[in-house]
């Protein structure tokens, strides 16, 4: 199972005639492309079952974000996105919680996960269960193989001071300053249609797994 090159090709042309008229022209590429990720997200989810029992069940047609944007807020009034996400995790859920992410877009597709935003209560929690099992959070990000995957920093903002209520001489200070703890891989166009990249996916996933089960723990808490 691959992922076919005609999805990079229909965004490519879509991020140059971002219009109604040029998209319902093309509806039934994108229902084709529809499908194809509905298999690719049941293929993911099946194989990250393996090793998080947290995905059995899950509906993959729920994991696949909507192309049509919400530009009611925004200068720019293009309807479509150009890109498309899928992102997997337990009960159904999109947004809230840990879980795996996969963004395909032409020369800027990436995977990660870990928890993007949370929310101020999840937050603290995050931050003081880093504090109080430095270690075990240390030792997920010091992994080797996590380390050649998502490398050591964060994808999310970072306060410039100290969180309140910790302490500026804290070992995993720079850590706890981020406001959101998803971790990335960038994914070149070549490897994303290869043969080889589900495979190596699902091992990056796995990698990653250490992360979500430390971070679902912490807000878990009460």
């Amino acid at each position: 199972m691959v992922i076919s090159k005609n999805i990079l090709k229909f965004l490519n042309e879509l991020k140059i005639n971002n219009q109604r008229t040029w998209f319902l022209e093309n509806k039934e590429r994108f229902k084709e492309i529809q499908n194809e990720l509905v298999v690719l997200t049941g293929y993911l989810l099946s194989e990250i079952e393996k090793f998080d029992k947290s995905v059995k069940g899950v509906d993959p047609k729920s994991c696949i974000f909507r192309i049509y944007k919400d530009v009611r807020f925004s200068k720019d009034k293009s309807p479509y996105k150009t890109h498309l996400g899928i992102f997997m995790r337990g009960g159904n859920q999109k947004i809230e919680g840990t879980g795996y992410y996969l963004h395909i877009e032409p020369e800027a597709s990436l995977l990660g996960g870990g928890c993007y935003k949370p929310e101020p209560k999840a937050l603290q929690k995050i931050r003081e269960r880093i504090v109080a099992d430095t270690d075990s959070f240390q030792k997920i990000l010091t992994n080797r193989q996590f380390v050649e995957n998502f490398g050591n920093t964060f994808y999310a903002e970072k306060l410039k001071t100290v969180p309140k209520g910790f302490a500026k001489d804290h070992p995993s200070i720079e850590f706890l300053k981020y406001k959101g703890f998803a971790v990335v891989k960038k994914i070149k166009n070549s490897d994303l249609t290869s043969d080889h990249f589900l495979k190596d996916a699902i091992h990056s996933f796995r990698v990653l797994y250490p992360l979500n089960q430390f971070i679902e723990a912490s807000i878990a808490k009460k």
